[in-house]
């Protein structure tokens, strides 16, 4: 039996085409939105976050065999999770990592490390600065951006009622609150970037699939600046980028 990190529409599609394969999996995600996406397509799945011996303790119990990570390029925290609980027990663990995108060299994208690094080069450039790396690092840039009287800060987010409150609690107001659900197309993207007049994006290399592409094109076209965090640096072992390699790898272990 396959235990799969999920909760990217990239990973629900591998997720469908292992179950379609006749492997038994359970898919694990962190969110109510992310499970009934894996429900939808007739897929066992569990919600909620695991520690490592959270996951190497359902693994134990549950027989597992193999781990396949297709969590989010940016889920740090799951994958050091899986691959120790995936150690701890001697599986096989193995990472479905979404391609790379290529931007090139523009004089508008500038590429950060981290976190603490973009919010200070946002900072640094002042204006409307749209944050577009969801509400999980939202304190880090609130804490650098925030009372800045040259500084608007906007946030976009899942219409989460965790991430509501969470804007209330690090003072951002309800005016630079972009709560919708996408991914979004260059038309959305432009007329949001219009409408708060912003001068600065913050975004994720999260790749094609998270429509980062349409953020920082959109962007650039328009003549934003561009802060773009780059992937944690992570030694997956047993890695690919295609559905097909996880597939046949997964049938070489079931072997």
């Amino acid at each position: 039996m396959i235990f799969m990190l999920c909760g990217t529409s990239d990973a629900r599609e591998l997720a469908v085409r292992l179950s379609a394969s006749g492997r038994e999996l359970l898919c694990s995600v962190v969110t109510d939105s992310a499970a009934k996406s894996l429900q939808e397509a007739g897929l066992p799945v569990r919600t909620g976050r695991l520690t490592a011996g959270e996951m190497a303790a359902l693994l134990r119990e549950g027989g597992f065999r193999v781990v396949v990570d297709a969590s989010h390029p940016f889920a740090e925290e799951a994958h050091r999770n899986a691959m120790q609980a995936a150690k701890e027990l001697g599986l096989p663990y193995i990472r479905f990592e979404r391609a790379s995108l290529v931007y090139g060299d523009h004089p508008k994208l500038t590429v950060v490390a981290g976190y603490e690094e973009a919010a200070l080069e946002a900072k640094r450039r002042k204006g409307s600065v749209m944050l577009t790396t969801g509400s999980k690092t939202l304190h880090i840039f609130a804490r650098h951006l925030i009372g800045d009287p040259e500084i608007r800060l906007v946030a976009r987010m899942l219409p989460r009622r965790d991430n509501m409150e969470k804007c209330e609690e690090l003072g951002v107001e309800q005016k630079n609150i972009i709560a919708m659900q996408g991914p979004f197309t260059r038309e959305m993207n432009e007329a949001l970037y219009r409408q708060y007049r912003t001068t600065v994006m913050v975004s994720k290399e999260s790749g094609t699939t998270g429509a980062v592409d349409e953020k920082v094109d959109t962007a650039l076209q328009l003549g934003i600046d561009v802060i773009l965090i780059s992937r944690p640096e992570i030694e997956f072992g047993t890695a690919f980028t295609d559905y097909e390699g996880v597939l046949a790898e997964v049938g070489r272990i079931f072997a």
